[in-house]
């Protein structure tokens, strides 16, 4: 289904992924090939998702999805563009508040009140290489003291912060898989 810029009409709305992704931080993932990382790397993988990001935002069929309730490019490059925005606000707590809760964000509930499917490509890829670049620089912030700080999230999943950043890391990899973007290295 390919929706061109400027339509009005709400797409189809993906049925909620209530899978617990958590076991990715320490096993990887065997769908895309995920493997966590040593945290001095952490800064370098995030940096290296914004040229291939822009190069897939740029292509043609961006807003073309694959099936009625599946995400197109552009709706996952505007998905990771926020995770990253998000990702890093609950890092910053991480390091400077004790054990700190994270409410449940519904990334459907994103997707339709920030209208991804209607958003100019260019711009999130633009946007994308910010904020990916603002939460690596942020993560190489990390002190080696700080690694071990706990926090929770509203499901009662426990993150350390090196925990945290594979599991944030995985989620841009693995939306990268998505739309066929190829792992690098």
């Amino acid at each position: 289904m390919t929706r061109p810029s400027g339509t009005t009409g709400q797409p189809a709305t993906p049925p909620p992924d209530d899978k617990d992704w958590t076991f990715v931080t320490t096993r990887g993932c065997p769908d895309c090939g995920f493997m966590p990382t040593r945290v001095d790397e952490v800064g370098a993988r995030v940096r290296a998702t914004i040229d291939p990001w822009r190069h897939r935002l740029a292509a043609d069929d961006v807003r073309q999805r694959p099936t009625e309730t599946t995400w197109s490019p552009l709706e996952y490059g505007c998905h990771v563009r926020d995770v990253c925005i998000l990702f890093r606000q609950r890092l910053a707590l991480m390091v400077t508040s004790d054990n700190p809760t994270f409410a449940n964000w519904d990334q459907d509930q994103a997707a339709v009140e920030g209208r991804y499917w209607d958003e100019d490509p260019a711009t999130v890829a633009e946007e994308y290489a910010v904020e990916a670049e603002r939460t690596a620089a942020a993560f190489d912030a990390v002190t080696p003291d700080q690694w071990d700080r706990p926090s929770l999230r509203s499901n009662g999943s426990s993150f350390t912060v090196e925990t945290f950043a594979a599991y944030f890391l995985h989620d841009l990899e693995h939306h990268a898989h998505d739309v066929g973007i190829s792992r690098a290295g």
